[in-house]
């Protein structure tokens, strides 16, 4: 029988989620060849993240992919707003200049009024470009996802799981359901149970779970039984929307016997019943259910050898705040264009170092985020008191302003050398002369130089690296010239007109230039 699974691609992605599927664009974008293969004959229909945040919007956005996710949230609200107004739900009346309502998340579920935060914080008006493609469900994201990878030509082979593996040094031997394949790099998008990461002998410690949750998409014979939004009883926390069906439950103390099993309609009815009090009945769910706990772990190494994690492999957490699925876009993100670099000679392996020294510090900052909110979900009189405490806290501008930059990931920052405000942070809303952004001229994945000299001093500089850095000429303005790397990130930037530090920038992210 002929393999599907192709021998020697540069890098072979293990798990065709959102992770995989992004981190197979960015390789391809960066001129390796690569595979995608898959356990799953089928993609996952489980509930899971029902929005995104605003880095993964952006990074949408830098790939041209931002009109599409603009059509998913329009259908999202639509049928958001009809429930809400079916239920005699209240919609926000903050909304942006197009009419959408703000998207501001919740913490614990306690949801962030909109109203409160202070839009004109610097951080927030920096990315409000991507505000129309928040609300984009996981099922449409992966559905988008692998439009764009189908476009890029990169198989996704599905129906194959990994059986074995052995780093050979010069590159990895991975026994599959499909035969032996040889590739030069493997990349474990492969989830919280990854099996990349436990062939790979990778270390995964952290703190063991307390709570058992159910997510589903059902039908409810008497909903009006159930409140609209978050509500709290001593034995959980349940949430009955946004959408019609959808509903959440929490219950502590209570593990399942077999976490592996499927989730049927009588664990979600039984669930509900008991966090809700109320005797509730489903009818049928639609699609499959997801189990999943509080259980926090991260990966002792992101890299070993040859073999590298992302996403969920690397991660998992409680899935408050939709923290898990952005986290693993941003780890592709951040990986893709480093490992193409590598492995298509244009690096050395010390670029791949940085990967885990720049996603290692926000991986533990989002265990840490969802842990506190575990904490203040416990049905015990401590927490309640703890709850309402932060409740206070989240009712003032501050607080709902600090908790919305948080979620949304516009504060991150990696810690780059310079001391430019800009250097390290996602690349902004830098809107040109021309009416563009200068994220418009880089949906190819490489390098972006914004040059706005006089006499074009910056792209002189960077005219050995042609090819590699998409040169944007400009008006004068500030900041004078900004160097975006792939995955979003100002790797150097000036008001100065001397272009100090530029090559050193363009040498340590870019490499060498080509001869």
């Amino acid at each position: 029988m002929t393999m599907r699974v192709k021998q020697d691609a540069d890098v072979t992605v293990v798990g065709a989620g959102p992770v995989g599927l992004v981190l197979a664009a960015e390789l391809a974008l960066a001129g390796a060849s690569v595979q995608v293969i898959e356990r799953r004959t089928d993609p996952d229909e489980g509930m899971k993240a029902g929005a995104i945040n605003v880095t993964t919007a952006a990074a949408l956005d830098r790939r041209g992919l931002l009109p599409a996710a603009e059509r998913v949230q329009r259908e999202t609200l639509e049928r958001v707003g009809s429930f809400h107004r079916g239920a005699g739900g209240r919609e926000s009346g903050d909304r942006e200049p197009g009419g959408v309502p703000r998207f501001t998340g919740h913490f614990a579920g306690m949801v962030l009024d909109p109203g409160l935060v202070d839009w004109s914080d610097p951080d927030l008006a920096a990315h409000a470009a991507v505000d129309g493609a928040r609300m984009v469900p996981q099922r449409e994201l992966e559905e988008l996802l692998a439009a764009h990878v189908a476009r890029l030509g990169v198989p996704v082979i599905r129906g194959v799981e990994v059986t074995a593996l052995e780093d050979t040094v010069d590159g990895v031997l991975v026994g599959t359901t499909d035969g032996t394949v040889r590739t030069r790099w493997l990349a474990g998008c492969d989830g919280g149970h990854s099996t990349v990461r436990r062939l790979a002998g990778i270390g995964f410690p952290g703190t063991d779970p307390e709570l058992t949750g159910h997510m589903a998409l059902a039908d409810i014979e008497d909903p009006g039984k159930l409140a609209d939004g978050w509500t709290w009883s001593p034995r959980g926390a349940y949430r009955y929307g946004p959408q019609p069906g959808r509903v959440v439950t929490v219950e502590f103390g209570r593990l399942p016997a077999d976490r592996s099993a499927p989730v049927t309609l009588e664990d979600v009815q039984e669930s509900l019943r008991r966090v809700s009090g109320t005797d509730v009945t489903l009818t049928a769910l639609r699609g499959a259910a997801t189990r999943w706990s509080d259980n926090a772990r991260q990966a002792a190494d992101y890299r070993l050898g040859r073999v590298l994690l992302a996403g969920d492999a690397a991660h998992v957490h409680p899935p408050f705040g939709g923290q898990g699925l952005n986290l693993g876009v941003g780890d592709a993100m951040n990986l893709g264009w480093k490992l193409g670099a590598v492995a298509t000679g244009r690096a050395t392996e010390e670029l791949l170092d940085t990967y885990d020294a720049e996603r290692r510090p926000l991986g533990a900052w989002v265990l840490d985020w969802t842990r506190a909110q575990i904490g203040v979900l416990r049905g015990d009189a401590k927490s309640t008191a703890l709850r309402k405490v932060v409740a206070d806290l989240l009712a003032t501008g501050e607080g709902a302003t600090y908790a919305v930059k948080l979620i949304s990931g516009v504060g991150q920052r990696v810690a780059l050398p310079g001391d430019h405000p800009l250097t390290g942070r996602y690349v902004p809303d830098l809107r040109l002369h021309d009416g563009s952004r200068l994220v418009d001229h880089g949906h190819d994945g490489g390098f972006l130089l914004l040059d706005r000299t006089p006499d074009g001093a910056f792209a002189r500089v960077a005219a050995p690296w042609t090819g590699q850095v998409t040169i944007v000429a400009d008006g004068r303005a500030t900041p004078a010239g900004v160097l975006v790397r792939p995955d979003g990130v100002i790797a150097w930037a000036t008001d100065a007109t001397d272009g100090a530090g530029l090559k050193t920038a363009l040498r340590r992210w870019a490499g060498e230039p080509a001869s």
